[in-house]
């Protein structure tokens, strides 16, 4: 895809993944790792008198999925731009609506956002220098209304 191709993209979606199955190995996997460790998301039989009626998904495990599921819409084609390195340049807002449960499939949504050129002209070839894309992305609960998460997410492409 072109430099040019994406940004007549913009405010269209680039792509939705697969369905991804959450499993409380992985809850409890991701807790070790990070070292949280709360009962709503390692104890089954505590997390089940809470409101969640059991344990559920650290927000930040969510929010890790994004790597692995941007593979199957962005990483696929969109955003390869033969530039010299990509990087994840960081968020602009995060928010959990609903919460995740053990044994829930979730899918991302990206959208489009905008797409800024920094350094226009500067880089190889008339490129800019890198350019900035800030993509929408939504996590879906199959069989729920409201998602899992909505990320605004940046993205840097050096040339």
């Amino acid at each position: 895809m072109t430099l040019d191709e994406l940004k007549a993209r913009t405010g269209q979606e680039l792509g939705v993944s697969d369905w991804f199955h959450i499993a409380q190995e992985q809850i409890d996997a991701f807790a070790a790792l990070t070292g949280d460790q709360q009962y709503i998301h390692v104890d089954p039989e505590r997390a089940a008198q809470t409101p969640f009626g059991s344990t559920i998904v650290h927000g930040y495990f969510t929010l890790s999925l994004l790597p692995q599921l941007n593979q199957q819409t962005i990483g696929g084609s969109s955003l390869r731009l033969n530039g010299r390195m990509t990087i994840n340049y960081g968020l602009n807002r995060v928010r959990y609506p609903s919460p995740v449960r053990p044994g829930a499939r979730l899918r991302l949504h990206t959208v489009l956002k905008s797409l800024e050129e920094i350094g226009p002209g500067a880089g190889p070839d008339g490129k800019p220098h890198a350019i900035q894309v800030t993509l929408q992305q939504t996590i879906e609960l199959e069989g729920q209304e409201k998602p899992a998460m909505v990320a605004e997410t940046l993205t840097r492409v050096y040339f």
